[in-house]
């Protein structure tokens, strides 16, 4: 099957600092896949690397090209006291094709109802976004997304804080678009949720725990390597160098012994470091691994 996303060795970070370490492999077009991990283990930094929203350290992170990309982000980066009513909000998945000042059309206002109608939100359409609930938001949201009519779908922990049914009707509508070709990415902290619902998984934790099979890639032994090597992470490490022959600029990686060696560009003040024990793991307190 096709790529859809391809990462090579992708670092993405905030201010010269990763977030997301040394990230190789390939999204195939019309899969579906969880991105789970800790909080703080780059799930939602990922996302935004491959929307664009924010650009590599290092590596590469490469959509397809022609491919129409929906992003779902938190509900908590959206501001609720906006004043716009729910067909408003919607109504923005139509911007790729009418701009945002463009004329709607007939057809636009169809697939806006429609949309609606298939998140059972038919009749809110002129309620203000302030007085929904959570599910219901989120609902509202999905229909933007369906607006959008996207190739490739990325949602950012849609199921947090909604109803039972809510999480249900957004799963079947998410299996949908897998079933219309569409490739979906999806973050999730619901691990019982991912083994039931999803095929495929990425575990991360900074870096690439493990990522295939959604069963296996939560297997135990998985899952406590992203314990170790989250818990042994410093947040005030610097971005990691490579060994002192290689130029201090480049963002690589040595293989010896098919270990990956590197060092701390400048050394961490031992009064900054935090005591941690070093887990069994091999994680090194800056995120990288040994």
């Amino acid at each position: 099957m096709s790529a859809c996303v391809n990462f090579e060795n992708l670092t993405l970070g905030y201010n010269s600092h990763p977030a997301v370490h040394h990230l190789n492999g390939v999204v195939a077009k019309g899969s579906l896949t969880a991105v789970v991990g800790a909080n703080g283990s780059g799930k939602s930094t990922l996302m935004k690397g491959i929307v664009g929203i924010l650009k590599p350290m290092a590596g590469a992170c490469t959509v397809a090209p022609r491919v129409k990309l929906a992003y779902l982000p938190q509900q908590s980066e959206l501001d609720r006291s906006f004043p716009a009513r729910v067909v408003d909000l919607v109504s923005l998945g139509l911007w790729p094709r009418r701009g945002l000042l463009g004329r709607h059309r007939t057809d636009d206002r169809q697939a806006v109802s429609k949309a609606l109608a298939a998140v059972g939100m038919e009749g809110f359409e002129k309620r203000p976004i302030d007085t929904l609930s959570g599910g219901q938001l989120q609902r509202a949201l999905f229909a933007r997304v369906l607006v959008q009519d996207a190739d490739l779908i990325l949602l950012d922990e849609p199921f947090n804080a909604i109803d039972a049914p809510t999480v249900s009707d957004l799963i079947d509508l998410i299996k949908r678009w897998q079933g219309e070709q569409r490739t979906i990415m999806v973050v999730v902290h619901d691990l019982d949720l991912v083994r039931q619902n999803f095929p495929e998984a990425l575990l991360l934790a900074r870096q690439p725990v493990a990522w295939g099979e959604a069963r296996k890639t939560l297997a135990p032994e998985n899952l406590l390597r992203a314990r170790g090597f989250h818990e042994a992470w410093d947040e005030d490490a610097p971005w990691c160098a490579p060994e002192e022959h290689v130029p201090s600029e480049a963002h690589a990686h040595i293989i010896i012994l098919r270990r990956v060696i590197t060092i701390c560009r400048t050394p961490v003040p031992s009064s900054s470091r935090r005591k941690r024990a070093m887990p069994a793991t091999g994680a090194r307190p800056d995120g990288c691994t040994l």
